[in-house]
Formats: C-alpha cells, sequence, structure tokens
C-alpha cells in the first residue's frame, strides 16, 4: 500500500473496518505530513501526545462554524456539541470546564463502583444464552451509569439510546444529509427533555449531577454558566458519558474472548484488570482522531513549522500503536510497562469522563468473565462505519 491509497483508504469503509496497515504506512511516511487541501495528519506517539497539550492550539468553536456555515444553529444536534465544553476555547472553555469539573468529581465517580456492579449483574442475569453483547450489555450499561449519574429515571434510559447514536455523527468528518437531519432531530428532542429535567431539578433538587450543574448555573457567585452552556454541556455528558465506554466495552470483550488465555487470566485474577483495559485503549482506541487549529504559528522539530490558522488531524489509533514508544505494537500485551494511551485526548480537552469510562470496562469484563465462564463470540461481528468512534454495531455471543 502506498502513501496516497493509505491516506485515501481512512475515507472509506473498507479502509475503516481496520485501519492499522494504513496507519503504519502513514506513520512510516512522516510524524506529520499535509495533504488533502492543506489538512496536517500526525501520526507518531511522541508527537500526538505534545500536541494534545499544546496551549496554542485551539479547536473549532462557534466563531469558526458562524465563517463556513452561518446557520449551523438550526442544526440542534450540531449546535449542541459546538456549544459544548468540547468545542470551545479559552476563556470560555476554562470557565465551563471549570464548573463541569467541580461537579464531575473524583468522589461522586468513585461512588458510581457500587451502582456500576450492580448494573452489571442486572445485565449478565438477564442475557439470554445467544445475545448481541452490544444491545444486551455494551449499550445498557454506561446509558445506565449515566442516566444515574445525571439523575436520569430509569423508565426513559432506553429512550436515549438511538437520539445518542444519531447525534454522534456530528463528531465525525464524513456523513450524508439523512444522517445530519437525523442528528438535528435527536439534538431537540434531548434539549427538550433536559429543558425538563432542569425545570424539575430547580423545583426540587437532588444528589445527582444535573442538580449540581443546575445550581453552578443558578449562582451569582458560581462560574457564569449560560442557559445555553448548560442544556449544551448536560447533552454531551450524556452523548459522550456512554458511546465511547460502549466501543470500549464490545472491542474489549471482543479482544478478551479472541484471546482465551487473556481472558483466563483476567477471570483468575481480576485485580490485573486496569492494565487489560489500558492495553484495551491503547490496542483498539474507541477514539481514533481529534482535531485542533494553530491558533499561532508553530515551531515543531526539524525546522518544521506549522502556520497559523492550519488544521491539525491527529491519528490516535496510530499514536498508541507506535513502534516507537510501544515495541511490537501489533501484540495485545497488558503486561507492557507504562501504558499511557492518547485515547482520551489530552491537556486542556482531556476527556473529563475518562476515569468514569476506565472503572466501568475494570468493574465489567471481571465480572462478565467470572459469572459466564462460557462466553463465546457466536458470529462475525459487524464494525460500524465510522472513522473517529471506533466500534461495534453487534456482536454476537453465546453464554453457554
Amino acid at each position: 500500500m502506498d502513501f496516497e491509497s493509505a491516506l485515501a483508504s481512512l475515507f472509506a469503509p473498507e479502509g475503516r473496518q481496520d485501519p492499522y496497515p494504513a496507519y503504519d504506512v502513514l506513520r512510516a511516511h512522516a510524524p506529520i505530513f499535509t495533504a488533502l487541501d492543506g489538512r496536517w495528519f500526525v501520526t507518531t506517539h511522541a508527537l500526538t501526545n505534545r500536541l494534545l497539550r499544546e496551549p496554542s492550539l485551539r479547536v473549532a468553536d462557534a466563531t469558526d462554524y458562524d465563517g463556513f456555515w452561518p446557520d449551523w444553529r438550526s442544526n440542534r444536534g450540531v449546535a449542541s456539541i459546538v456549544l459544548s465544553m468540547l468545542m470551545t476555547n479559552p476563556p470560555d472553555h476554562t470557565r465551563v470546564r471549570r464548573a463541569a469539573a467541580a461537579t464531575f468529581t473524583a468522589r461522586r465517580v468513585a461512588a458510581l463502583r457500587d451502582v456500576i456492579a450492580e448494573l452489571v449483574d442486572e445485565l449478565i442475569d438477564t442475557m439470554p444464552p445467544r445475545a448481541d453483547f452490544m444491545s444486551a450489555f455494551a449499550y445498557p450499561l454506561p446509558i445506565g451509569v449515566i442516566c444515574a449519574l445525571l439523575g436520569i429515571p430509569e423508565a426513559d434510559r432506553p429512550w436515549f439510546r438511538q437520539r445518542a447514536a444519531d447525534l454522534t455523527v456530528v463528531l465525525e468528518p464524513i456523513s450524508t444529509e439523512e444522517e445530519m437531519r437525523l442528528a438535528d432531530v435527536a439534538g431537540r428532542e434531548l434539549e427538550d427533555y433536559f429543558v425538563g429535567l432542569i425545570v424539575e431539578r430547580r423545583r426540587a433538587p437532588r444528589e445527582d449531577l444535573t442538580s449540581a450543574l443546575v445550581a453552578a448555573h443558578d449562582d451569582p457567585d458560581g462560574p457564569g454558566l449560560t442557559g445555553h452552556e448548560l442544556l449544551a454541556n448536560l447533552v454531551l455528558l450524556l452523548v459522550a458519558g456512554f458511546e465511547t465506554t460502549t466501543n470500549l466495552l464490545g472491542t474489549g470483550l471482543a479482544i478478551l474472548l479472541e484471546r482465551p488465555e487473556q481472558a483466563g487470566r483476567l477471570r483468575a485474577e481480576p485485580g490485573l484488570a486496569p492494565a487489560f483495559v489500558e492495553e484495551i485503549l491503547r490496542y483498539d482506541s474507541p477514539v481514533q482522531l481529534t482535531s485542533r487549529f494553530a491558533g499561532a504559528p508553530l515551531d515543531l522539530d526539524d525546522g518544521l513549522a506549522l502556520p497559523e490558522g492550519a488544521e491539525i488531524s491527529m491519528l490516535l489509533g496510530a499514536a498508541n500503536r507506535d513502534p516507537e514508544r510501544y515495541p511490537d505494537p501489533h501484540r495485545f500485551d497488558p503486561d507492557r510497562p507504562n501504558i499511557q494511551p492518547v485515547s482520551f485526548g489530552g491537556g486542556a480537552h482531556y476527556c473529563l469522563g475518562a476515569p468514569l469510562a476506565r472503572l466501568e470496562a475494570q468493574v465489567a469484563f471481571p465480572m462478565l468473565l467470572a459469572s459466564l465462564p462460557a462466553l463465546s463470540l457466536a458470529g462475525p461481528a459487524e464494525r460500524r462505519d465510522r472513522l473517529v468512534l471506533r466500534g461495534y454495531a453487534s456482536l454476537p455471543v453465546t453464554t453457554g
């Protein structure tokens, strides 16, 4: 595969099924290169890790969207993402992130361990002998957890799955008109739902994240969250809180069931779960790409400079399998020393929900393997056709 073919394959369904051979070619070509009308692509772990933390880089925000898509606010799926902290720059990002971090605390996440374990038990008990793991477990677990965190009633949780799935197409660089229409519908329905929930929590606060964010919004001495910011970040927390975790659970189980000796180790020693989860994140990241823009000219090594305004696509999946950082990178090895995947980004935009995603996987995998010792793959899996958010549409399994 030559360089041009490798790059083109990432933008084709067949190439996205397994992008890692293309990543190898692109990484061998250069740690950073420009193509496709001036876009820069970053392929190595070292440079990705550096640029994720580079303060002069910025994300595309509302001002950028005003320039190339003046009526973007009319698509409420797009608006709910663009107006969230995911696509906001300092000083607004700093202010909103601080408010969210003050409510989405390590203590609040740690307190969910028992909730996660109870949900895992329930899902295992109700899993049929032959099941699609994605529908039976990988979707309902993180939806249940994030909804418990936000204070969403249990009866409403199944309603969120399709809306969240429809909305995440906004994060992809390639989408159809129909997908964007569905994203708009999903955004409107999710906004309507959270408007009602905000009213309810303002009337009767509870010990949940929604109440905490509403209080932060209403506090005259607080961070000054606007109504649009409150609404957009509630939608973001819901969508981001389950989408990447769903991909992590499905991908992780497939990796383990394809390697019975590793599944056996984790079954026998559940304390190995943190190392296994980090290697799963490295080996097949649930997020494959993230983008930034150069807010000012940026000098790199070897005399290379990024011009102001340069669009930079960091290939997280390529970075995680960089042989300079991880010898024999295409081998799944949870015993690797110092596994530090870039799957959740880095710097100011490091994923706020990363500790929760990790905790869900660390609890779920040992419990699944111990409770269902005969769990195995039951047929060909189907990948979702996505470049950014990598995971399975279906993963057939049998429990015995």
